[in-house]
């Protein structure tokens, strides 16, 4: 058994010893001729599985290590019998932490309470819904958007997409990029979305680059419509449109779902399925090597501060999303290389805090984060 793995995925190696040979390959080196003889193949998204690479291939399995799965073909797998598999939700803690840290730099920097601040989520999926924990953990008001969930479960949780852009004072997105049908999300935020929004709320893009049209954001910025845009995920990666980069509030080079502990999950899905279908016996398999947080314990004293005030000084502890700003700010040339350079960063439960001057409901809020405390 032959399997070719992209190089760059972490925690892998010596996952598969004695059970197949294993060739490791930049995704760019990936080629026809390379997976010829290959029965299957561990990927991310820089490396497109389609009918050029896959034809004439013994290729039987495709497991990539991220949520999207833009890079696969599908069709043509599901066509040619070659079984895929993605990894949802791996890193969704990642995100979750991403939206922490940008909700509390906001507050930080606009003088925002946001225990009074309507939050609307759309797209409520394996992110999405852990968004929305922490935003009714910080005591905001969350409005909810899936059209397909609620097509499946009713409306008593979900609202539309007219209500949020009615009510919300901060907009994130977290759907997957649908290019047509009723679902579709391409260009989602476009000039018409933008027109009908009624509070000027800010807007975070941390799902897909092409569900936000950039000239129709860079005009609502422009005039108004947004007060601010938090982005992520842009058109056109890794060739940005440098104007919107200098108009956005914050600005990261598609680092959200980038800590270590969603990588290490999505390594764990890939081999867990390779597994499976192979009956390779590695059910019980597990990441080694996961990089420990530089400073693991976060000390609080409470006195004369407010229960925003503590929990945002954990939540940008473990994570404070300006640095990542300033770093891509200074060289957005170097987008592809600060996301294959990106350092350590752990989610929450990495991280035990003790406190002083600080009540048991904010301690609960805390744990309920996922913090040891």
């Amino acid at each position: 058994m032959k399997i070719i793995i992209d190089d760059k995925i972490p925690y892998i190696r010596g996952a598969f010893e004695n059970k197949a040979e294993v060739i490791y390959l930049a995704g760019s080196k990936t080629t026809s001729e390379i997976v010829k003889d290959a029965d299957a193949i561990v990927t991310r998204t820089r490396t497109i599985c389609n009918e050029k690479l896959l034809a004439g291939s013994s290729v039987k399995f495709i497991a990539t290590a991220t949520i999207g799965y833009d890079h696969i073909d599908t069709d043509y797998c599901d066509a040619a019998g070659i079984k895929w598999t993605n990894a949802p939700g791996c890193n969704s803690k990642s995100v979750e932490q991403y939206i922490a840290s940008t909700l509390m730099v906001l507050a930080e920097t606009k003088k925002l309470q946001l225990k009074d601040l309507c939050i609307g989520i759309v797209g409520v999926g394996n992110v999405g819904s852990k968004v929305a924990k922490i935003c009714e953990i910080l005591g905001m008001k969350v409005l909810l958007n899936d059209p397909p969930r609620q097509r499946a479960e009713g409306s008593a949780v979900f609202v539309s997409l007219e209500q949020i852009k009615e009510q919300a004072d901060i907009v994130t997105l977290h759907v997957p990029l649908n290019m047509k049908g009723e679902d579709a999300t391409f260009h989602l935020a476009n000039k018409n979305f933008f027109e009908t929004l009624n509070r000027k709320p800010v807007l975070i893009n941390s799902c897909r680059g092409e569900v936000v049209e950039t000239n129709a954001v860079k005009f609502a910025l422009e005039n108004g419509q947004i007060s601010d845009f938090v982005c992520d995920c842009w058109e056109n990666e890794p060739d940005i449109d440098l104007e919107l980069l200098e108009m956005t509030q914050i600005a990261t080079p598609h680092i959200a779902g980038y800590s270590k502990d969603g990588k290490a999950t999505g390594t764990l899905m890939s081999v867990q399925a390779i597994s499976d279908f192979f009956g390779l016996g590695l059910n019980n398999w597990r990441p080694s090597g996961v990089e420990l947080p530089a400073n693991p314990i976060i000390e609080i004293d409470g006195a004369g501060l407010s229960e925003q005030d503590v929990i945002s000084k954990a939540i940008l502890h473990t994570y404070d999303i300006r640095n990542d700003d300033r770093l891509f700010r200074n060289k957005p040339a170097d987008f592809e290389k600060q996301r294959g350079d990106y350092p350590t960063r752990r989610e929450f439960p990495a991280y035990m805090v003790r406190t002083k001057n600080v009540n048991e409901k904010i301690l609960g809020k805390l744990k309920k984060l996922g913090f040891s405390v």
